[in-house]
């Protein structure tokens, strides 16, 4: 009898909990609701170039929040691996990106987000294809942090 009771209180008492833990559902239909105004660059002026094309994708024509995007790229290259012979085997590679954007016709400040990621990728035996492993994990970098940016601003805006 008494073990019913604490039963069912504990069953209530988590109940009551979960349910008030503040856990908010995200919803996606509303985070690009953004139009980009105009990005200025400055930095890395390829990998620029690259998020700036990417970010007009995600950004939607006529929405009521035009935004004015300043971003600030680093391309950061350094070892990671040597072989025995003292060889260079593998790079990796990291991006900082230094999001900042203003919402034209608002009185709010500038808000700021930053992005670091990073990858690796190894060297071969001609320098040509060296490159080209460079190019296509710039390539995947640049689409990843891209996406991120668009789903960072739209959930800023929204809580704006």
């Amino acid at each position: 009898m008494f073990k019913k009771k604490i039963t069912k209180f504990s069953l209530i008492f988590l109940i009551l909990l979960l349910s008030s833990c503040g856990y908010k559902v995200l919803d996606k239909s509303n985070t690009n609701n953004f139009s980009i105004k105009e990005i200025v660059t400055s930095g890395d002026k390829r990998i620029s170039y690259k998020i700036k094309n990417d970010l007009y994708i995600y950004s939607k024509q006529q929405r009521q929040n035009e935004i004015i995007l300043y971003l600030n790229t680093k391309k950061n290259k350094t070892i990671k691996e040597k072989n025995i012979k003292n060889e260079i085997t593998k790079y990796q590679l990291n991006l900082e990106v230094n999001v900042s954007f203003d919402i034209v016709g608002s009185s709010k400040d500038k808000q700021e987000i930053n992005f670091n990621i990073q990858g690796d990728y190894s060297v071969d035996e001609f320098h040509t294809k060296t490159l080209a492993n460079e190019k296509k994990l710039i390539d995947n970098l640049v689409e990843n942090i891209s996406e991120k940016i668009a789903n960072s601003i739209g959930i800023k805006i929204n809580d704006i």
